[in-house]
């Protein structure tokens, strides 16, 4: 089915608002995108005019907590190709703060199965030295190896982001044979299916999205291995010990919610933390260094997981 698409410049003030604007003008999808990834041009320009901008995703923001948009952000809307584009224009001009400068682009996207084209960009991904993440409707690469069957679906997590591949990539290193872990802010639940798959005893899963224990649940279920995982909500979570903890959150909930972290870790039991930005990284180790021996951190595309082992108390 052929569609159009509407690109419409923004910033962090605004693009929520702008997202909105979309939906009301009758777009069927809205993806906001980082203008430093965008390589598009805007009004047939043959560069792009309005620079570079800094990369600060949009990831599981505590409730109450206000969502972070990117300096510049493109927010893009799918139109069905009957749509009156013309008449989408009008109405957005008319809203717009500044409808004379309102920069945007109009294109019209190859008619294809749109469906087949977003499966085909999710391939089987390989962390450390045995384990796998595979969609579905792929073919297993290593039929042996640690396989964890995941889909894109309901919340954060299916090892594409480099927080959660650090994360995948240290579980992978460990022996977590008979284990008990504690994955804080489990999202779809890939770090904890990944453990269960690693030979860990049990998880225990902490979200406080309840969609995203209901994508961990339909996960663990997929995997079987549901009988090993137990799912709760902040104000549910158990008292207990654990012999790995792995938070892959945000700094600012990692540092406010330092003190509920570490209690989950048993003495010498081990801790990872993610979702952390490599200029954010020295403050958190300081934190952690409380309570645990840390580890050097580690890198991949500006994003870092820190790792420890917990002393005496």
């Amino acid at each position: 089915m052929p569609y159009i698409q509407l690109r419409l410049l923004a910033n962090e003030e605004n693009a929520e608002k702008f997202s909105d604007w979309l939906v009301a003008s009758g777009s069927v999808a809205v993806t906001l995108l980082d203008l430093k990834d965008y390589n598009d041009t805007i009004h047939n320009s043959d560069t792009n005019p309005f620079g570079d901008a800094k990369d600060t995703p949009i990831y599981e923001p505590l409730p109450g907590d206000e969502v972070v948009y990117w300096e510049n952000t493109i927010v893009m809307g799918l139109y069905d190709a009957n749509q009156d584009m013309e008449k989408v224009v009008r109405y957005l001009k008319t809203i717009h703060p500044d409808k004379a400068e309102m920069q945007f682009k109009v294109e019209q996207l190859e008619d294809k199965d749109w469906e087949r084209e977003w499966m085909d960009n999710f391939h089987p991904m390989k962390f450390g030295q045995r384990l796998w993440i595979c969609p579905s409707w792929r073919e297993v690469p290593e039929p042996e190896a640690v396989n964890v069957m995941l889909d894109p679906g309901l919340a954060f997590g299916t090892g594409t982001h480099p927080t959660t591949a650090l994360c995948l990539t240290w579980l992978d290193g460990l022996d977590l044979t008979g284990k008990t872990v504690v994955d804080f802010g489990c999202g779809s639940g890939i770090l904890s299916l990944a453990a269960l798959k690693l030979g860990a005893e049990k998880v225990i899963g902490i979200d406080i999205d309840p969609q995203a224990l209901q994508a961990s649940l339909e996960n663990a279920k997929r995997n079987k291995v549901e009988d090993r995982l137990e799912l709760y909500l902040p104000q549910d979570q158990p008292t207990l010990k654990a012999d790995i903890v792995v938070a892959n959150i945000l700094a600012g909930p990692l540092k406010e919610l330092a003190p509920t972290i570490i209690e989950f870790v048993a003495e010498k039991g081990l801790l990872a933390l993610s979702g952390v930005l490599e200029g954010q990284a020295a403050q958190l180790q300081t934190i952690y260094s409380k309570w645990c021996d840390m580890d050097a951190v580690k890198v991949q595309d500006e994003w870092v997981r820190l790792s420890g082992t917990r002393r005496k108390a």
